[in-house]
């Protein structure tokens, strides 16, 4: 058996660990798979067939080098599987259900920024959802839930930026400051107890890792939203919204990019 570890510059979330996944699938001489996303190293153990693992990672343009190769006897020890689904459901149906209550909200109180949450939202549960899809599937079924869901998170997140770009140009009445700021206080508290799950799990399975990831910059945005909130009550201005609005879906749209690829 050898044992070979691979730099990855670009990998720092769960949709670059699912494309290496994907990619590495049908290769044979692949026994296991060990991501460092803190690292962003990736180790591979198999029983030859360097040559067509290191340009397989490498044709993914994520900036990959071989750091070192070598024998061992080593097993990859996977953890509690059915653990890690049981905890994965919970935070994705805690994501997707503060997806309709933020896009409910959001179209109600006139507001860009809970709209732009809520797709971030629903952005993490089809993170999570690939996940669980990805166990256990054939590579064709991998790569069409990819595509799926990665086309509907960028075209919702298109249409909400053309959307802030609309009301910039337009004469749009102020959003309704109390819903932004009662919305997005449930939903970093909704964030907050998925991050507590995570960290409780103590799991260093890179995918478990990743949304740890997701989930810390999810408060970190809910916390842009309520300030956007407060800015609107003392200026009076829908501009406040709307700028963190147009980030969040880049954000979104940035990262709908990065599933498409594992559809290729």
């Amino acid at each position: 058996m050898e044992k070979s570890t691979f730099k990855i510059q670009q990998m720092d979330c769960a949709a670059e660990e699912n494309l290496l996944r994907m990619k590495l699938d049908g290769i044979d001489t692949i026994k296991g798979l060990d991501f460092d996303l803190q690292s962003r190293q990736l180790t591979v153990l198999h029983s030859g067939g360097l040559g067509i693992i290191e340009s397989t990672i490498g044709g993914l343009g994520l900036g990959s080098s071989l750091l070192s190769t070598e024998t061992t006897e080593q097993e990859l020890v996977e953890e509690d599987a059915q653990a890690q689904r049981k905890l994965l459901w919970t935070v994705l149906l805690i994501n997707f259900g503060f997806f309709l209550v933020e896009m409910t909200t959001g179209i109600f109180a006139k507001s860009m920024g809970l709209i732009a949450d809520s797709l971030d939202m629903l952005a993490d549960a089809l993170v999570y959802a690939l996940s669980l899809f990805a166990v256990g599937s054939p590579v064709a079924r991998k790569k069409g839930v990819a595509r799926l869901s990665g086309y509907l998170q960028l075209t919702l997140a298109v249409v909400g930026f053309a959307e802030v770009v609309r009301r910039v140009i337009g004469d749009e009445p102020t959003p309704d400051f109390r819903t932004m700021i009662v919305v997005s206080v449930l939903a970093l508290v909704a964030n907050a107890i998925c991050l507590y799950l995570l960290q409780k799990s103590k799991s260093k399975e890179a995918h478990m890792q990743a949304t740890m990831i997701f989930t810390s910059n999810d408060i970190i945005i809910n916390g842009g939203v309520i300030l956007a909130g407060l800015l609107v009550l003392f200026t009076g201005s829908a501009i406040p919204d709307l700028v963190i609005g147009a980030i969040v879906f880049v954000i979104v749209i940035r990262g709908a990019v990065r599933i498409l690829r594992l559809a290729k």
